[in-house]
This record gives C-alpha cells, structure tokens and sequence, in this order.
C-alpha cells in the first residue's frame, strides 16, 4: 500500500485529500469509527488505481511464493452472495468500492492479518509476494464457482505491498513494538472471543486509542487512516488469540458479513440433545396435563372476562387523557366515511397500512390509517404512536385527530387498528419526485427549486421541534419521502410515527431489531444499533439528496440486487470537484434559481448523510447552513465504502445487533 504522491492530486477525479484524515479522525466517537471504517484492508484511497481502466491482470511470476495458505475462503464462513453474476462498472473506481469488491478486501485482510502473526509483515514483502498471493486467492474462489475475474477487477497488487512510508515508518512488529512499545490494554481488551457485543466494544475502545498514538508518533496526518490499518491488523492477527478465521475477529474487526452455518457435528449432537429433552418434556406434560385441562377449563373464562376489562380499561384511559385532543371513532363512522374502505377511496400504503380517504359527517376531510394486523410488536407499535405522537404539535408534523380498536366482539371483517390523521391533499413527496401512473404522471409536474427548498427547510424545522422542541426529545427513526406529505399549499409535514421513539428509552433499543428503511438507515444503527438523533438527521441527509438530484435514495436490479446508492455517488461528484452535475435538471430553469445555494444544500445533504457520527451536524445546525446562518464546514473524509452494509439484506450472524429492516 502506497502512498500517492501529491502530483496526482491536480488532476485525478478520485484523489482524496488524506492532509485531513487526522482531524476527521478525532472527531469520531470510539464507536463509530469502528463501526464504519471496517478495515475493509488496504481500503485507502490512494492505493486505489487512478485510471479510469481495470487494473492490471495478474500474471504468473514465479519469483516468489505467498507465504500465506488460501484455503481460509473456503471454510470461513463468510457470504459469497453479493459476488454472485459479478460485472466490473464503468469506471474502476466504481467497480473497486462495489459490495462485492470491497468484501473481497476484508476477506483478503485474514490473510494479511495471519502473514502478520506469522512473518511480523504488516503487509506483503514485495510485489511478486503479492501478486502471488492474489493468484491463490483467485483460484480459491474460483473453486467456490465465482467469477475469475474477480480479484483482477477489484485489487491493485501494489497495494499490498510494504513500505516505511505508511505508518510511523512501522514495516513489521519489530518497528511496532520500538515506536509503539507494549499494548497491554489492547492486548487484553482483544484477546478473547470478539463475537461477544461487549469485548468487540472494548477491543475497539483500545485500538481506537492505539490508533491515535500511533498517528501522534508519525506527524504526518495523511497517514492517519494507515494507522488505523494497520492497528486493526493487529487486533485481528496478533492480539486476540482465536485467530483472524474466528466468527469475532471476521465480525468485529474486519466487519465481514458471516453466515450463521453451524458445524454439521454440532447440530447433529445438537438434535440429539434436543430429541432427549423433548422426550423429557412430553413426559412431564402427559403427567400434568390432565390436571391442568380441569383447572385451565375453569379459570378461562375468568381471564377473558379480565382482559375484555383491561382492553376496555385501556380505551376509556385513552378516551380520558387530559394532554390529549384526540377524537375515539367507532368503527361504523370510519365504514361510513371511507365508503366501506372503498377502492376508489384508497390513497397509498403507509409504513405499516392502508391509506383511505374519508369524509366525516361534518364534511371534515381525514385520512384513515388502517393498521396491518401482526403480532404483540403491532399492538406496541400503535400504542407508541398514540401516546408519543398525541402530544406533538407542530405546524410541519401531520396532525393525529383521533383513533379506533376493533376487538374481537366485533365483525371479523373490521377487526383491528385504525389511526386518523388529517388529509394531505398532495400526496407523499414520493409521489412529485418519482411519479408512478398511479400518481398520475402525465399532469404531475416536477416541482420546482422554490419548492424543493421549502420542503427541505419543512422537514428540518420538523425534526428540530422532535429533537429540541420536547422533552424527552422524539427519534423519528423511519424519515423517507413517502413519511413526508405535503399540504394544499405545498408545505411539507412529516408524517408516519409508527416507529417513534423517544431519547429517554432509546438506550434500551442497542439489542432490540434495527428498523427503518434500506437506505435510509443510519450505518452505525444498521450494525449496531446505535440510536442517537444523528440517525434522523442521517435519513434526512438522504432525503435532501433525493430532492436536490431527482434520483432515489437506492436503485435495484430486476433481481433485486442493490446498484445505486445515492450518498456514494454524489459523494463521487464532490470529490472530483463535479458536484454541480448532481443537480436535478428539471429545476434548474426556475427563474428563482440560485446556483450557489443549491449547491449549499447538496453540501449540507452530503454531510448530514455522512458515514461518521461524530461528522454530522445536529439537525440544528444543518437548518442554520441551509438558511445561511453558518457556513457549511470541509467535509471530512470518508473510507471508500460505506452504505453497501445499509443495503445488506442478509445473515449478520456474529455482529452486534442486526440487520434487519422494516422494509416499506
């Protein structure tokens, strides 16, 4: 991995400028640096290839041999999937940062890391090692039926290859240990099974710490994210003792995705066991059992008396709240206002239901929510809504008039959740940015610049009223163009609260399923779960983008395979100085037009949408750049890939609480 010299700087449109890495890095909190960074080995920029043209192919040399075996890609267990039907992209800087290459680059880092515990290299010795050692990588995937092209497409074999200029001139752990001197908090901090979600958080504690010191003893803040190379190379090959092909190391160092394959001899000693205890416990059933229907048979009608009270109980609390203004509908109201939920009726799907228009007996025009029915979650979920979102009021938030319950005493047809809000008799933003026939595309016209900043200055005061105006402060967690509505005067209203949380029970979500929508999830959420109010004022960095360019926040394949992803490209077009050419065309004849200040808020979306915690205003200050009140700061650097975890719709076995989304 070498060092780019800076002459490449003045005219290679995928040169990053790394004289800012150092500060950048001190402004990320311990957890996000790990979170996102993700080692993804060798991942610095400058080692990236500056043409335009694939990489060289790697051709037999057989003066030197990979010191290192390859047969780790086959039996780690990591997910091949995202390299199945591989086609390198235009350009290959594109082909270089897609999912596949760049999970390549983290498998590759098992073998660095083990070269490391082995040969004390922190990287390969020269450049016939490495091409070497590519060649067997390839062949080992080509064994897994991948493409053999794959390795040639995604690495430059230089990249791997040693030199004192990287980090505090450190080459192998000799010059570690003299710059550096002894580890013992790293040390202990990484030593045991990194899949446990606390000891991967203190690892990453201590290396984060490490890291810092090392960029301290080089001086050259270019060199920073080197440094944190090679420290997690560290952590993976030398400091924890199960090894770099451990479930944790994979996991927690290396942020690769891991399939949650169990050893075939364990699940069958497993299923031994299993059958062995269930033996146990139909016996014990068969011999409690007759006792129990006798006593069961007697108190059940007793606990359905019980929880028809309680259910009742709940509604006449909620029909009694004294902060609250909502209206409890009958059932036979909302049938009659809706036309008996007609088709013709039926405006949209919301996050989690049916969208009918209906017009009540005073000619008040509503919008019934009509609740899919789901588990206990859906009853949490609603409650949630009603007692959170009662109480906000705001001129950019959708009102909530009232609800209804249908219990089980009533028509099975009706039976459930309903919520009435208010009617937006524009639609969704969704529905003026991408237009479908069902939006009636052919008289929707797009909206202009004027209206484009008015909705984005809407929705930050939105999320400034949840974050600030109330305590405890509101997380959103599902901000997206079709959960923004917009008024008969094209003003626009945040809208569905079904995932609504507020900051003080926050803490408790770090285990609990990640929700949200792919592409709009915060990084450091999607992984860890990790909800802050940065993770709204991610989602609403994405939606800015979305408004500003005109181009959804995530594109997919037929097959659905993501190919697109919003932040990343217009995160391209800033760093070749091209970010001008993000601009939707379509507003760009409005006689109001302000370049300058659309470029503003393409700055402000790029920000608030990045990889880093830490680097994101609060939804505050980003109001304030897009009002001009303060400037926009330098945009500090980013790894080259960030969001393909966001999109990642598979097994995150073996990381910190999930990768599943509520997907709508």
């Amino acid at each position: 991995m070498n060092i780019k010299p800076k002459k490449y700087a003045s005219y290679d449109p995928n040169y990053i400028d790394r004289n800012k890495v150092f500060n950048f890095i001190k402004l990320i909190n311990m957890e996000s640096i790990f979170v996102v960074l993700i080692f993804l080995v060798a991942s610095n920029p400058s080692s990236a290839t500056p043409s335009p043209s694939p990489s060289p192919t790697i051709s037999p040399i057989n003066s030197s041999t990979c010191p290192v075996a390859m047969n780790f890609v086959q039996t780690v267990p990591w997910n091949i999937s995202s390299c199945h039907n591989f086609q390198p992209l235009e350009s290959q800087y594109q082909t270089s940062t897609s999912l596949c290459c760049q999970t390549l680059l983290s498998l590759f880092g098992v073998a660095l890391a083990q070269n490391l515990k082995d040969n004390s290299l922190f990287q390969l010795a020269n450049l016939p090692t490495s091409i070497s050692c590519l060649q067997h990588f390839q062949s080992n995937l080509t064994s897994l039926s991948l493409p053999n092209s794959l390795v040639s497409s995604c690495f430059d074999p230089q990249q791997f290859v040693i030199t004192p200029d990287i980090c505090a001139r450190i080459q192998n752990m000799e010059d570690w240990l003299t710059r550096l001197g002894s580890t013992p908090h790293l040390d202990t901090a990484c030593k045991p099974d990194l899949s446990d979600k606390n000891q991967c958080n203190k690892c990453v504690a201590e290396g984060y710490k490490v890291q810092q010191k090392l960029s301290a003893i080089d001086g050259n803040e270019s060199h920073s994210q080197d440094c944190f190379y090679f420290t997690a190379l560290y952590m993976a090959g030398v400091a924890n003792e199960y090894g770099p092909e451990s479930r944790g190391a994979l996991s927690c160092v290396l942020i690769l995705m891991v399939n949650s394959q169990v050893d075939s001899r364990d699940g069958h000693r497993a299923l031994m066991l299993g059958l062995f205890v269930a033996s146990l416990a139909v016996l014990v059933i068969v011999l409690l059992g007759l006792g129990l229907y006798f006593w069961y048979t007697k108190r059940r009608s007793v606990e359905n008396l019980l929880s028809y009270a309680e259910l009742q109980e709940q509604r006449f609390g909620l029909r009694l709240r004294p902060n609250t203004v909502l209206t409890w509908f009958e059932i036979e109201s909302l049938v009659r206002a809706t036309n008996n939920f007609s088709p013709r009726n039926f405006i949209g799907r919301g996050g989690f239901g049916m969208v009918y228009k209906g017009i009540l007996p005073d000619g008040t025009v509503v919008a019934v929510k009509r609740l899919q029915e789901s588990d206990s979650q859906g009853d949490a979920l609603f409650y949630s809504e009603i007692e959170i979102v009662s109480n906000l009021k705001h001129r950019n938030l959708v009102p909530l008039r009232g609800c209804c319950v249908v219990d089980e005493n009533h028509n099975l047809e009706y039976r459930g959740r309903y919520l009435v809000h208010e009617y937006m008799p524009n639609g969704s933003l969704q529905g003026h940015l991408f237009p479908t026939k069902l939006d009636n595309q052919y008289t929707k016209k797009p909206l202009t610049w004027t209206q484009r900043k008015g909705i984005v200055l809407d929705v930050a005061n939105a999320l400034v009223y949840l974050h600030f105006g109330v305590k405890p402060a509101v997380y959103h967690r599902d901000i997206k163009a079709t959960n923004i509505l917009l008024d008969a005067d094209m003003r626009a209203r945040v809208g569905d609260f079904g995932l609504v949380k507020q900051s003080s029970i926050s803490t408790s979500l770090l285990n609990t399923m990640v929700v949200g929508t792919r592409g709009y999830v915060a990084p450091e959420y999607a992984l860890y779960g990790q909800l802050t109010e940065k993770s709204d004022v991610y989602s609403f960095g994405v939606v800015v983008l979305e408004i500003m360019c005109g181009r959804k926040a995530l594109e997919l394949s037929s097959s659905g395979t993501p190919v697109f992803l919003i932040t990343d490209w217009v995160w391209s077009l800033m760093k070749s100085g091209n970010i001008g050419e993000a601009l939707d065309a379509s507003m760009l004849g409005d006689g109001n037009c302000a370049r300058n200040i659309m470029e503003r808020f393409l700055l402000v979306g790029i920000l608030s949408s990045h990889v880093m915690v830490a680097s994101r205003p609060t939804i505050l200050n980003a109001l304030k750049m897009l009002e001009g009140d303060i400037e926009v700061p330098p945009i500090p650097d980013r790894p080259l890939m960030h969001g393909h975890y966001v999109m990642y719709d598979g097994d995150c076995s073996g990381m910190s609480s999930g990768c599943g989304f509520v997907s709508s």
